[in-house]
């Protein structure tokens, strides 16, 4: 078996708070310092000291990468990512552990440091390339891609202080693109740039993956996680709290459960909501729960709703898929004349489900309550889950499309009805989908 790319052991790197300095701080106190610093550099931390004058942007992280793989570096801003990347690159010391890289590492962590503004682009694009670690030679050996890549070719002679920010980026991460290290470590350089860049930026670090380079691959983009990397690593506040495959990891991430729940409940009412709530949720085919359905085929969503009096109510749903993003947004009712008049009590609503062909996989599905006047009266997110088999259509995975809208997809849903229920009874008297579909087109 190889040896690893990366090894990491209980690493962990302190930062000193700023404070303002005491009363009699002198020159004196200041050299006496100054002194003692370098001895103490490296040393374990001192228990006598305050915790509340330091801070740990990373502490007891651990974990090893294989030779050509890419692993996902993933957490909300100030986990360590970034901390733990500068490591690697020996940007910065660890406070404690140790963290091996085998062979030549090439870093993108930010895009566009090194360059002078007062330099053309062509002296900047051999400025940075020796300052990442190029050899003159490789710089002018690629100097025609690089250019190529970034789309500046009629501005090489231009200082780049006359460049738009732009042009400055492109220029910058198609230096930084072009190293050919063992190791690439890349730190949210998606972020920058137009969507059409983005794109070739994406596409350049996956030509890197699949020539079997090892990628760390730090992004707040799901989809471009998911997409190039197989396993990923969580960060929260310094910590590795999970380490594994890409899609739990991501789900825990996102906020979404990696064992759902495929039925929803609640005793009593959220305090934005108490006039109109959903106490219960959850799914049925041919009278019976289901969390699973074959693609294709319908399902009804039913909800029991409580209501403190009378109101006008209208039902919508938003499906979305297992990287949070909208898929499909059900209306029940399209037009504010279309509301439900409830009066106040428990009532049952079963709404009828048309679902188009979706991609096999797990969707969430929340459900919404509002008002004739479209406000929201009561929002469950990811009330409930739904596996989608495969089945006559595709069984093969894909990127949905997105809109700015709340979906791609809009879902009319054509039945809904809406009873009251009464109190100690759980459950409504259940009515075949067939039953209610044929209802829905008449």
């Amino acid at each position: 078996m190889s040896q690893p790319a990366v090894v990491v052991e209980n690493l962990g790197k302190r930062y000193k708070i700023g404070r303002p300095r005491p009363a009699g701080w002198t020159w004196r106190t200041a050299l006496g310092a100054a002194l003692r610093a370098p001895f103490a550099r490296g040393r374990a931390p001192d228990k006598a000291e305050h915790d509340s004058e330091f801070i740990w942007a990373l502490r007891d992280a651990s974990f090893e990468v294989r030779p050509g793989e890419v692993v996902g570096v993933i957490g909300r801003n100030g986990s360590g990512k970034s901390t733990l990347l500068k490591i690697l690159s020996r940007v910065v010391t660890p406070t404690t552990g140790r963290a091996v890289v085998a062979g030549r590492i090439g870093t993108l962590l930010e895009v566009g440091t090194g360059f002078h503004p007062e330099l053309t682009g062509r002296e900047n694009v051999y400025l940075n390339g020796a300052i990442l670690g190029m050899k003159r030679h490789e710089v002018r050996r690629k100097f025609d891609e690089i250019v190529a890549f970034a789309e500046t070719e009629r501005f090489l002679d231009v200082p780049v202080k006359r460049y738009s920010s732009g042009m400055y980026v492109r220029l910058a991460f198609a230096v930084a693109a072009h190293l050919d290290p063992e190791v690439l470590i890349v730190d949210e350089v998606l972020a920058v740039g137009d969507a059409a860049f983005q794109k070739k930026c994406l596409a350049k670090i996956a030509a890197s993956a699949r020539s079997g380079r090892t990628i760390l691959f730090v992004s707040h983009n799901m989809v471009a996680v998911r997409q190039l990397c197989r396993r990923a690593l969580l960060l929260e506040q310094g910590r590795i709290t999970q380490i594994g495959d890409v899609g739990p990891v991501i789900q825990s991430y996102c906020g979404t459960p990696v064992n759902p729940r495929a039925t929803f409940a609640r005793a009593q009412a959220p305090p934005i909501a108490d006039e109109c709530w959903v106490a219960e949720v959850w799914l049925e085919q041919n009278g019976h729960k289901v969390a699973t359905v074959r693609n294709g085929t319908p399902v009804v969503l039913c909800l029991v709703v409580q209501a403190e009096r009378d109101t006008a109510l209208v039902f919508e749903v938003l499906i979305r898929d297992q990287d949070q993003r909208p898929v499909l947004w059900g209306p029940a009712d399209m037009s504010p004349r279309a509301a439900r008049e409830l009066p106040g009590g428990r009532h049952a609503a079963r709404l009828v489900l048309n679902l188009p062909p979706l991609v096999a996989g797990r969707y969430y599905l929340d459900v919404m309550l509002a008002e004739a006047d479209r406000r929201f009266i009561d929002y469950v997110e990811c009330a409930v889950a739904l596996e989608v088999e495969a089945g006559l259509y595709a069984t093969t995975e894909w990127t949905f499309c997105q809109s700015r809208g709340p979906a791609a997809v809009l879902l009319p849903i054509p039945q809904v009805t809406v009873e009251p229920l009464p109190v100690g009874v759980a459950a409504p008297p259940r009515q075949p989908e067939s039953e209610l579909l044929a209802h829905a087109q008449r």
